[in-house]
């Protein structure tokens, strides 16, 4: 009989109450994986948050490719928003005039231009799977869009140039930038890209991409 007693002596029935509790509503500071990638919780930040963010970080990718330092900048957190931007502006500033008064005119239709940076891209990331590169379709058509951006500032320039009376001076000015365009973006897609390709096959991997930039920096130059 004492040895049924014992059995339910000094035993603790109650409940633990330790843990942490999460207040409704109220917003935790954002933490910090050990990738160093913020853990954000978008579910119940502000929209206006959320917005301002995604800005910040299509800026912050606007700048690597202009100062292509840090190589996994675009192809740790990829998205298509930048390129979409960039290719929806050089299409509107590269299509030809739809009046018939300006025959002169014989730039490329939105949609030409369109069908050329999109498909263009695809095929340029196609060759690299091919080839054995270790980046996924999206990383590759994301830094690919994002490369573009030398190419869309030498066409602001050439817009300007334009607007004066053409000489052989503003041509050769004009050719100048486009090919300085061309190159930046070249080099950055590669500083992106290059690591991605085994090293036997890096120059297969870079003439489609050359082959890319060089078409688009041509209807840059040509566009008048």
């Amino acid at each position: 009989m004492d040895s049924k007693l014992d059995m339910f002596e000094d035993v603790n029935t109650s409940p633990s109450l330790e843990g942490d509790m999460s207040i409704p509503g109220k917003r935790t500071t954002t933490a910090t994986s050990a990738s160093g990638v913020p853990d954000y919780n978008t579910l119940d930040e502000p929209i206006r948050e959320t917005v301002l963010r995604d800005i910040r970080a299509v800026g912050i990718k606007f700048y690597h490719v202009l100062y292509p330092k840090e190589k996994s900048s675009l192809l740790r957190d990829w998205d298509l928003w930048g390129p979409l931007v960039l290719c929806t502006f050089m299409a509107t500033i590269l299509q030809g005039s739809s009046s018939a008064d300006s025959m002169s005119d014989n730039g490329p239709e939105f949609a030409q231009v369109f069908v050329i940076v999109w498909i263009g891209a695809a095929v340029v990331t196609l060759n690299s799977k091919l080839l054995g590169g270790n980046i996924s379709f999206f990383q590759s058509v994301c830094v690919l869009g994002y490369c573009l951006t030398p190419v869309a500032i030498s066409l602001i320039v050439c817009r300007v140039i334009l607007l004066a009376t053409q000489t052989r001076l503003l041509f050769f000015l004009r050719f100048v930038t486009t090919t300085m365009g061309f190159a930046w973006a070249t080099y950055a897609s590669f500083v992106f890209l290059g690591q991605s390709q085994p090293p036997h096959r890096k120059a297969l991997a870079v003439y489609p991409i050359f082959l890319f930039f060089f078409i688009i920096s041509w209807l840059v130059l040509s566009h008048n």
